[in-house]
C-alpha cells in the first residue's frame, strides 16, 4: 500500500501528541481536583465536534531520522461546536511544565488567527504561568517584552467576536493579562488563582507570605478586585456558564443575537409584579424576583453577581430575543450607585453595544453613594463614566422606573442624547435630591429658627410630598407613561419587537465605545 510507512508514522505521532505530560502528571492533575486540557475541551464542546489544529506540534527528540521522544506543545486547540455553532477553543496543558511555554510558538497565534479570519468566538481555557526563566536559557538571550505581542491577537478578536476566558488553575504573568482581555471570564472556587506574580515572587519582593488562594483566589477577584466576572462551583459549572453565555451572543458583530422560541414568564408573574414593591418606600424588595417575572422562564444569566452588588446586570430573553438587563438593587446600599457598581454598569453597556443586545433598565436609585469612603473610591469619576457610556452607545434602550430616581446617578439610567423612552410604575418618584435630605439642606435656616425644628421639618416635607406625585410628573411630560406593573412585560415585548427591527441597520458597524477590559 502506498505511503504505508508514513501513514503508520502519522498514527504514532498523533498518539504521542495526546499523552500530554504522561500518566503520572495526569494523575497529579486529577489529584488537584482538576481536569486535563483534553478532558476540558471534551466537556465544553458538543460531543464529537472537536477538530484539533496543529496537533503534531511539540518538541521531538531524534536519533538520526528516528523519533525517540516527543513532548507535546503546551497549547491544545482547534475548531469545535457549542449548540451547533462553530467556535475556536484553546487550552493550556498544565501537565507539561505547568503549562508554561518556554519558546515562542506559532500554535497559539495560529488559533487566534483562525478565529480572526473566520470571525468565530474564541474560548481560552487557562491553566498555567506564562514564560519562565527557562525560556531565557533555551533562547540563549533575553528579550524585550514588547517584542512578544501576546496581547495583540485577543484585542483583534474582541473587536469582532466573543472572547471568553476560563481561569482553571494557577494563572500568572502574560496569561493572567490575557484572562482580562476578554468580554467575559470565570474562575473556579478553590482550584483556580490569578495574579501578576505568584507567592514565591511576592514573598521575595515584598516579604508577604501568602497562599495562592489568599493572593488571587476567586473570592479575591470576583468580589474585591472585579478582575473576574463569575465564579463557578467546579470546572463543569464553568463550562455550563460559558455555554449559557454564548447562547445569548451572536457569532460575530456582523450577526444579530440568536433568537429562540418564545417562552412564558413564571406562572405567578402577574401576582409578583402587582405586589412586590411595598407601599412603605423605605422597605427593600427583591429586584431580581421583579425582573425575573418579566422575562422568559424567569431566567437571568447574571454577570459579576458578587461585585458592585448595588447594581444587577444580566442577560435574559423576552419572546426569545436576548436583552441586557440593568437593575438597581435596593437591598444593597438602598440601590445607591457606588464606584464598583458604576464601573460594572459602564462595562456591561459596552458589552451589549458591541454585540447589538438591546438594554432594559429597571430603576430604583436614590443617587450616588455618599460619604468619605465613597469619595475616596472615586465614585464621581466612575459614575460620570457610566453616564458618558449611556450617551455613546448605539443600541436601543428602554427604561422602567420602579421607584426612586434621583440626582446625577439618575442621569445614568437612560440616554438623554437620543430617544429617551421611559415608563414608570405608580410607585415612581423623581427629583434632583430626595426630599428628606433636600429639606434639611435647602431650609436649614428656617428649620433652625423654628421653635420645634423637627416639627417644621416634617411640615415642609409633607408640603413637598404633594409635588412628588408621579402623576404630576407625567402631566408635565417628564415620563412617557405611567403603567400598571402587570403591563411591564407587555411593554418589554413591544420594545424588543421594535428594537430587533432596527438593529440590522447597524450590523458590523463599530461600536462607538468599543469594549474596554
Amino acid at each position: 500500500m502506498p505511503w504505508e510507512r508514513e501513514l503508520e508514522e502519522l498514527r504514532r505521532r498523533r498518539e504521542l501528541s495526546t499523552v500530554m505530560g504522561g500518566p503520572e502528571s495526569v494523575a497529579r492533575q486529577h489529584e488537584r481536583g482538576k481536569l486535563t486540557v483534553r478532558e476540558r475541551i471534551d466537556a465544553l464542546l458538543d460531543p464529537g465536534s472537536f477538530d484539533e489544529i496543529s496537533g503534531l506540534s511539540g518538541a521531538g527528540e531524534y536519533a538520526g531520522e528516528d523519533l525517540i521522544g516527543f513532548i507535546p506543545a503546551t497549547t491544545v486547540g482547534g475548531f469545535g461546536r457549542i449548540e451547533g455553532r462553530r467556535v475556536v477553543v484553546t487550552g493550556t496543558d498544565f501537565t507539561i511544565r505547568g503549562g508554561s511555554a518556554t519558546k515562542p510558538g506559532r500554535k497559539g497565534g495560529l488559533l487566534q488567527d483562525l478565529a480572526i479570519e473566520f470571525k468565530l468566538p474564541f474560548i481560552n481555557l487557562l491553566d498555567g504561568a506564562g514564560a519562565n526563566i527557562e525560556g531565557v536559557s533555551e533562547r540563549g538571550h533575553s528579550y524585550l517584552p514588547s517584542d512578544y505581542p501576546v496581547f495583540k491577537g485577543p484585542m483583534q478578536i474582541m473587536e469582532q467576536a466573543p472572547l471568553i476566558c476560563a481561569v482553571l488553575g494557577s494563572v500568572a504573568g502574560g496569561p493572567a493579562g490575557v484572562a482580562l482581555l476578554s468580554h467575559w471570564n470565570v474562575m473556579v472556587k478553590h482550584t483556580s488563582e490569578l495574579f501578576a506574580s505568584g507567592p514565591p515572587v511576592v514573598k521575595r519582593a515584598l516579604g508577604h507570605n501568602l497562599t495562592k488562594q489568599e493572593l488571587g483566589g476567586s473570592q479575591i477577584h470576583t468580589r474585591e478586585s472585579g478582575c473576574v466576572d463569575n465564579e463557578a462551583e467546579d470546572e463543569y459549572d464553568a463550562f455550563r456558564q460559558i455555554r449559557a453565555l454564548l447562547s445569548y451572543l451572536p457569532t460575530n458583530v456582523w450577526e444579530l443575537p440568536p433568537v429562540r422560541a418564545a417562552e412564558p414568564p413564571p406562572d405567578d408573574w402577574r401576582r409578583t409584579l402587582a405586589t412586590i414593591v411595598p407601599e412603605n418606600r423605605k422597605r427593600p424588595y427583591a429586584m431580581k424576583t421583579l425582573v425575573a417575572a418579566c422575562v422568559d422562564r424567569g431566567e437571568l444569566f447574571e454577570i459579576a453577581p458578587n461585585f458592585g452588588e448595588a447594581l444587577i446586570v444580566a442577560l435574559a430573553r423576552v419572546d426569545g430575543h436576548p436583552i441586557g438587563i440593568i437593575a438597581n438593587n435596593a437591598a444593597k446600599h438602598g440601590g445607591a450607585l457606588d464606584a464598583r457598581a458604576a464601573d460594572k454598569q459602564a462595562r456591561f453597556l459596552d458589552f451589549c453595544d458591541v454585540f447589538h443586545i438591546p438594554v432594559v433598565y429597571f430603576v430604583d436609585i436614590p443617587g450616588f453613594m455618599i460619604g468619605e469612603q465613597a469619595e475616596r473610591a472615586g465614585t464621581l469619576r466612575s459614575g460620570m463614566r457610566a453616564i458618558w457610556t449611556w450617551q455613546n452607545i448605539t443600541i436601543p434602550t428602554f427604561t422602567v422606573h420602579i421607584r426612586k430616581c434621583y440626582g446625577m446617578a439618575g442621569a445614568a439610567t437612560s440616554d438623554a442624547a437620543r430617544l429617551n423612552y421611559r415608563v414608570a410604575w405608580p410607585s415612581g418618584e423623581f427629583g434632583s435630591i430626595p426630599i428628606e435630605g433636600g429639606v434639611s439642606a435647602a431650609f436649614r435656616r428656617e428649620i433652625e429658627a423654628s421653635p420645634d425644628p423637627a416639627a417644621r421639618t416634617a411640615e415642609i416635607e409633607a408640603e413637598l410630598q404633594v409635588l412628588r406625585n408621579v402623576f404630576r410628573t407625567a402631566e408635565a411630560g417628564g415620563v412617557e407613561e405611567i403603567i400598571d406593573p402587570v403591563e411591564t412585560r407587555q411593554y418589554l415585548q413591544r420594545f424588543v419587537d421594535l428594537a430587533y427591527r432596527a438593529l440590522p441597520q447597524d450590523l458590523g458597524k463599530k461600536s462607538r465605545t468599543g469594549f474596554r477590559p
